[in-house]
């Protein structure tokens, strides 16, 4: 089988399985598989591909026609314009994250202390570092695995972070913070099962599910980040676009000022952001 006839193969299998990109994913999938791009494809398209190189694509593809997300299959995800591994025990970075690590650098000045709670991949952390000067950053996470892949991403991204195992604050040793992140749990329970397959099936749900009404981690975490934050201090939290009001109702019944919800380039409500007073 030609290139040509395996990206034909490609495209059309992922077609029939419901894939949007289905084109696209065939030609990502074939430039990894076989190490090629764009002009060796033209170049060669109607050369022969190697026996062992057509089975690994047909291989991937059937991945993808499964609903397996593409990410998954290729092991990485840019995000901030930054290379990230990602594999099943992490979520697959999204762009609509890029609003709070947007909204974090604006705050961000020399000499920070810096707590990225739940932080899976590390993507949000290792973004805020990698564009700022002299910041320390802290990462907390459940899950030792995503921690791993954590680590595995700061390496990647020449970043110096630490990352913990701590469930919420339970490890975290008693110390001071001049901003918190945060992109916590937050899809009620009973809506996972709707969500698509790449997500509701792939996806860990332990990184999803933010129990009955998607607010519990909220919770948590506004009722003990305080004891954790400098007078002054920010805290910043990734919201599903309904969520802004409660969200925003929590923090101010703690105490906090200057509470502001912000929307992402789709005009949906997507962080929340409150300053801790004294």
């Amino acid at each position: 089988m030609t290139y040509r006839e395996a990206m034909a193969l490609g495209e059309k299998t992922l077609n029939m399985a419901g894939i949007a990109e289905a084109k696209n994913d065939a030609w990502l999938l074939l430039a990894m598989i076989s190490k090629i791009d764009h002009t060796f494809y033209y170049m060669h398209i109607d050369e022969q591909m190697r026996e062992d190189e057509l089975r690994e694509y047909e291989s991937v593809i059937n991945k993808r026609a499964e609903r397996v997300p593409l990410q998954y299959i290729t092991g990485e995800q840019e995000f901030m314009g930054l290379p990230f591994h990602v594999n099943t025990n992490v979520l697959i970075p999204r762009q609509d994250t890029e609003t709070l690590v947007e909204e974090a650098l604006k705050r961000v000045y020399p000499g920070m202390k810096i707590m990225d709670m739940c932080t899976g991949s590390g993507c949000i952390l290792i973004s805020i570092l990698k564009n700022s000067h002299d910041v320390e950053g802290y990462g907390y996470d459940v899950s030792k695995l995503a921690l791993g892949v954590a680590k595995e991403n700061a390496k990647l991204n020449d970043v110096s972070a630490s990352f913990e195992h701590s469930n919420l604050f339970e490890n975290v040793a008693e110390q001071e913070f001049d901003m918190i992140v945060s992109n916590p749990p937050y899809i009620p329970t009973g809506d996972i099962a709707g969500l698509m397959p790449e997500v509701a099936d792939y996806e860990p749900v332990s990184a999803l599910d933010g129990h009955e009404d998607g607010l519990y981690f909220y919770r948590e975490i506004i009722g003990t980040c305080k004891d954790y934050l400098k007078e002054d201090g920010m805290v910043l939290f990734e919201i599903g676009c309904d969520q802004g009001d409660a969200v925003s109702h929590m923090l101010r019944e703690v105490g906090f000022t200057d509470v502001e919800v912000i929307q992402d380039l789709a005009h949906l409500d997507r962080v929340v952001v409150g300053r801790r007073v004294p």
